[in-house]
């Protein structure tokens, strides 16, 4: 397993994991990141990502971006 923050641009990654703590695994949950779900990243820019995820894009900073394992 390895990090979000080192997907290959534009390539669909599944969610194996969520790592922290409840508030942080729902506030993630919240925004659509679910294990056995899957992730685009469309853009990195200064560690920040762009990510589609549910047919939605969403910016994470990389401080959460690490939390998820693909």
């Amino acid at each position: 397993m390895m990090p979000l923050v080192f997907a290959e641009k534009g390539k669909r990654v599944q969610i194996l994991q969520i790592r922290g703590n409840a508030e942080t695994k729902q506030h993630l949950a919240d925004l659509g990141f679910v294990v056995g779900g899957n992730v685009t990243v469309v853009s990195e820019s200064g560690g920040s990502l762009i990510v589609n995820v549910r047919e939605s894009r969403v910016a994470l900073g990389r401080d959460m971006a690490v939390k998820i394992m693909f």
